[in-house]
């Protein structure tokens, strides 16, 4: 727990995600900005405004290194607040974009970044209609920072937060987990594996709304960035008052992906993903589902990896490959800092 005590500080581990995140968030921000909608702690607000349900959000990007395979940062920059605007089952519309950059940065990579953003926003047909630069003394910043707050609208009816999962519902991941922050770990470090580690980098509005005109029974979407699936379903279970049952087997995980955990001691379901979500879903509706999202280019490896229980209320556990249980709990110290 954040104490109150005058000497403590912010650590890295702070930024990560996982526990540390969400104790910082809870005990330190929200008792000073608490409101209803703030409360919700969904990844977007919704804001009913006149007879319309207008999605609100905003993100920062730090990531190191800023290109990588996959991407850089300011293509992470335009999906990531696009899929948080998605997540709420929102249309994206509009993004700001914010830069701070560092005396001294090359205006080449400046440039690649840009086009980079374009070409991202063209795709999740989003427009950046306003924005702001700042430039800091060189050694005040890593180069640059991107920060994007975006707009979006949502149909009336639809009904999604992460305090929503109830239980029998299934649990739905978009596809292989652990790409995004293992492709950032092998390029920060310098290692190399057989066989080539991308970020799954994308925007996933068209995905949702594929999957909305589907089935209206879907009652939570997230997507799983810092702190990894296991971090998130945790959120969700202690939102939603629910245990969360994981299969094993069924989770999705790139072998290379999975070679490269097993090396460096890591688990896959903490890594960071910038282009997978996960659906907490009707179990009327959920193989009907499954199969929309099979049918889009990025979810066709998409799974159903558990379901919703009374059991282990507040709690995520999971089935393992040989028969046992394991408690599944939220991502403790620094895994991957500075990941998006």
């Amino acid at each position: 727990m954040i104490k109150e005590r005058r000497d403590k500080r912010i650590l890295l581990a702070h930024g990560s995600g996982g526990k540390l995140s969400y104790e910082l968030i809870e005990e330190v921000f929200a008792p000073y900005f608490e409101n209803p909608i703030l409360n919700q702690f969904n990844d977007q607000a919704i804001l009913p405004i006149e007879g319309i349900d207008l999605a609100f959000s905003t993100d920062t990007y730090v990531v190191s290194p800023i290109f990588f395979p996959g991407g850089d940062i300011g293509k992470l920059a335009i999906c990531g607040t696009v899929n948080d605007l998605a997540m709420g089952g929102a249309i994206p519309l509009y993004l700001s974009v914010g830069f701070i950059l560092e005396e001294g940065f090359p205006v080449g990579d400046l440039k690649k970044i840009l086009r980079s953003m374009a070409e991202a926003a063209k795709e999740a047909k989003v427009t950046i209609v306003t924005g702001d630069t700042k430039v800091v003394n060189k050694g005040s910043a890593d180069g640059i920072f991107i920060n994007t707050t975006g707009i979006g609208v949502r149909k009336k009816g639809i009904d999604i937060g992460g305090d929503k999962a109830r239980v029998g519902d299934k649990v739905i991941v978009s596809g292989f987990i652990g790409d995004h922050g293992m492709a950032i770990l092998l390029m920060r470090e310098g290692l190399e594996f057989q066989g080539e580690v991308k970020s799954d980098c994308a925007p996933l509005n068209r995905l949702v709304s594929q999957m909305l005109d589907t089935s209206s029974n879907i009652h939570v979407l997230r997507d799983p960035t810092r702190g990894g699936v296991a971090t998130v379903l945790n959120e969700i279970a202690l939102r939603s008052l629910v245990g969360i049952r994981l299969e094993e087997e069924k989770i999705p995980v790139r072998e290379e992906v999975r070679a490269a955990c097993e090396i460096l001691g890591l688990d896959p379901l903490y890594l960071a993903n910038e282009g997978k979500l996960l659906a907490i879903v009707g179990k009327e509706d959920a193989e009907k589902i499954l199969e929309t999202i099979k049918n889009n280019p990025y979810g066709k490896n998409a799974e159903i990896i558990g379901e919703v229980v009374e059991d282990y209320p507040r709690k995520v556990f999971m089935k393992t490959r040989i028969g046992g249980t394991r408690l599944v709990d939220m991502l403790v110290g620094e895994q991957l800092p500075r990941i998006c």
